[in-house]
C-alpha cells in the first residue's frame, strides 16, 4: 500500500472506548464520522429507561452512513424537515462528528448541537446542521440525537416504581447527557478538547440546554453554551401531573413495551392539545421529575442551583407567526376568550399589554403573545440570571430578513446563517451577498466563543449583557447594539409568573 494512502486511512480510523470507527474524508479535508452510537439501543425492555453504555465490538466499524432518526410524527410548522437519515428507528442514539484533518497533539474546541422541533421531531442529520463549514474553521462540530415525543417523555407510575431514582420521563435529557459523557471520554481521540465543549442548539434543543444548566447530572459535562430561541423559564409539569397523562396508555407496562413503534406514535394526540397553552405546562417535554430536573428553572436560577458558565443567548425578531397562523383566534371575542384561558385573572392586563382595536389586529397580537411567552421571555430571563454569575453573558437579536421575505425573521431562520449556508434554506431562496456576509460574521462569533469563551476578538465588538441596560447585539445589516427589546412585555410576563400581574 502506498505510504500516502496508508496515512490517509489511518487518519480516518479513530479508536473509542467501544472500538474502532472509520470515517470519510471530504474534498475540503474535513473528516466526517456518521451514525456513531453513544448508547445502547433503547429498545425492548430498554424502552423508557435511561440510556446504557454502547455495546463494544471487534474490528473496524464503518461510520459512513447517517444513523436512524428517532421515531416521530410529521414535522410541525417551523420544525426540521430535511433529514438525510432516510429512516426512523428506536435504535437511534447516535451522533455525527465533523473534524479537521488530523494533526498530532491537537486539542480543538468542540461544538455540540442539539436540534429543535418542539421535543416532538428533529434529526441530527438534517442538512441544515451540516458541520463541514465549522470544521473548516478549526473546530469540531457534533450533532447528537435524542428521543422525542412519547418515546422521550412518557411518565407513568409503573416507570417511576421501577426507577431507583423514583423518576420517569426526561429520557431525552438523559440521552443528551449520555452523548456529552461519550464526548468527554472519547473526543480527544478525534483531536478535540474535552475541557472546551460548547453546547448549543435551537428551540427545544436550546430549552434542553437551559434545563441542563440546572441539572446536577450535567455538572462539568460542558463549559459554555449558546442558546438560540430557548423555550426556557416556562412552568414545568410535575412528575405526578405527567404520570396522570401517562395512564391514558393503560396500566400494563409490559404490554406498553411490547407495542410497536407505530402503535405508540399513533397515541401522540392523547398528550398534545390542538393549540399550545402559553402559560401552562406540557407533558411531552422535560418535566420536574426530582432527579434529572429537581425544580423549575425560575426557582433554580433564583436560588443559585445552576452551573455558572459563559453563554450567548438570543431570539429572532418574529418568533410567533409561523406557529399561530392557522389558529382559530381571529376576532375580538375569540381573542378575549384566548386571553382568559391563558392568563386567567390577569386576562384584562394581558389584553392591555397586547391591545387589539379590531379583528384584523387579533392574530398579530396572538403571534406576539406566543413569541414572548414561548421564546423571548426565556432568553431575557436567562440572560438576566446568567449575567449575575460573572462568567460572561452575551445577548443577540437576529433581525436579518432574507431577500424577498415579507415577514420575520421567523423562528429558526438564524440556523442557516449559523451553519454557514451549508444546507438548504427552508425559505427556498439562495443566500444573497448580504446573507452570506452576515453568515460569515455569525460563524466567526460562534467559533471565537467556542475557542475562548468570549465572542469578542472576531472583529465585531460585542458588549456583555447588562441587566440594567438590557442590551443586545442586533444581527442584521449593519450589526449594531440595541437595548430594551420588548422589555415592557417581558416585565409583564415575569410579573404574571410571580402572580402579580392581575
Amino acid at each position: 500500500m502506498p505510504e500516502a494512502q496508508a496515512k490517509r486511512e489511518t487518519d480516518l480510523t479513530v479508536r473509542t472506548e467501544g472500538g474502532l470507527f472509520a470515517g470519510l474524508a471530504l474534498a475540503s479535508g474535513v473528516r466526517v464520522f456518521r451514525g456513531i452510537p453513544f448508547a445502547a439501543p433503547p429498545v425492548g425492555e430498554m424502552r423508557w429507561r435511561p440510556p446504557a453504555p454502547p455495546l463494544p465490538w471487534g474490528g473496524v466499524r464503518e461510520a459512513t452512513e447517517w444513523g436512524a432518526d428517532c421515531p416521530q410524527p410529521a414535522a410541525p410548522a417551523g420544525g426540521p424537515s430535511s433529514s438525510r437519515a432516510g429512516r426512523q428507528s428506536e435504535d437511534c442514539l447516535n451522533l455525527n462528528i465533523w473534524a479537521p484533518a488530523a494533526k498530532p497533539g491537537e486539542s480543538l474546541p468542540v461544538l455540540v448541537w442539539l436540534f429543535g422541533g418542539s421535543f416532538m421531531v428533529g434529526s441530527p442529520s438534517d442538512i441544515l446542521f451540516d458541520g463541514e463549514e465549522f470544521a473548516k474553521r478549526g473546530v469540531i462540530l457534533i450533532t447528537a440525537n435524542y428521543r422525542v415525543g412519547v418515546f422521550g417523555f412518557l411518565a407513568h407510575p409503573a416507570l417511576t416504581a421501577e426507577s431507583p431514582h423514583g423518576s420517569s420521563s426526561n429520557y431525552a435529557l438523559l440521552d443528551q447527557l449520555a452523548a456529552l459523557r461519550w464526548i468527554r471520554d472519547n473526543i480527544a481521540n478525534f483531536g478535540g478538547d474535552p475541557k472546551r465543549v460548547t453546547l448549543f442548539g435551537v428551540s427545544a434543543g436550546s430549552a434542553s440546554i437551559s434545563l441542563l444548566l440546572t441539572s446536577p447530572l450535567a455538572k462539568d459535562l460542558f463549559q459554555r453554551a449558546i442558546l438560540e430561541s430557548p423555550g426556557a423559564f416556562r412552568p414545568l409539569a410535575s412528575l405526578a401531573e405527567a404520570e396522570a397523562y401517562g395512564l391514558k396508555l393503560g396500566n400494563d407496562l409490559a404490554q406498553l413495551r411490547r407495542m410497536s413503534t407505530e402503535e405508540l406514535l399513533a397515541k401522540t394526540p392523547l398528550f398534545v392539545p390542538k393549540m399550545r397553552g402559553l402559560t401552562t405546562p406540557r407533558v411531552l417535554r422535560p418535566i420536574r421529575d426530582g432527579w434529572v430536573i429537581p425544580r423549575d428553572e425560575r426557582d433554580a436560577f433564583a436560588t443559585g442551583h445552576y452551573h455558572p458558565m459563559p453563554i450567548i443567548v438570543g431570539t429572532n425578531r418574529d418568533e410567533g407567526s409561523v406557529f399561530v397562523g392557522a389558529w382559530p383566534v381571529t376576532d375580538m371575542t375569540a381573542y378575549r376568550a384566548f386571553a382568559l384561558e391563558n392568563f386567567g385573572a390577569a386576562a384584562d392586563a394581558a389584553l392591555q399589554q397586547y391591545p387589539a382595536s379590531g379583528d384584523a389586529e387579533v392574530l398579530p397580537r396572538v403571534a406576539e403573545m406566543f413569541a414572548d411567552t414561548q421564546f423571548n421571555y426565556g432568553a431575557w430571563a436567562l440572560a438576566r440570571a446568567m449575567a449575575g454569575s460573572g462568567k460572561g453573558t452575551w445577548r443577540y437579536l437576529f433581525m436579518k430578513r432574507r431577500s424577498g421575505q415579507a415577514d420575520g425573521p421567523n423562528h429558526g431562520d438564524e440556523v442557516s446563517f449559523v451553519f454557514g449556508a451549508s444546507g438548504a434554506s427552508r425559505k427556498g431562496a439562495a443566500f444573497d451577498a448580504d446573507d452570506l456576509a452576515l453568515s460569515q460574521t455569525v460563524m466567526k462569533l460562534w467559533v471565537q466563543f467556542a475557542r475562548t469563551a468570549d465572542p469578542n476578538g472576531a472583529g465585531v465588538p460585542w458588549p456583555s449583557y447588562d441587566a440594567s441596560r438590557d442590551n443586545y447585539l442586533e444581527l442584521a445589516g449593519p450589526i449594531r447594539e440595541g437595548s430594551g427589546w420588548r422589555r415592557d412585555e417581558m416585565v409583564f410576563i415575569d410579573r404574571f409568573f410571580d402572580g402579580k400581574a392581575g
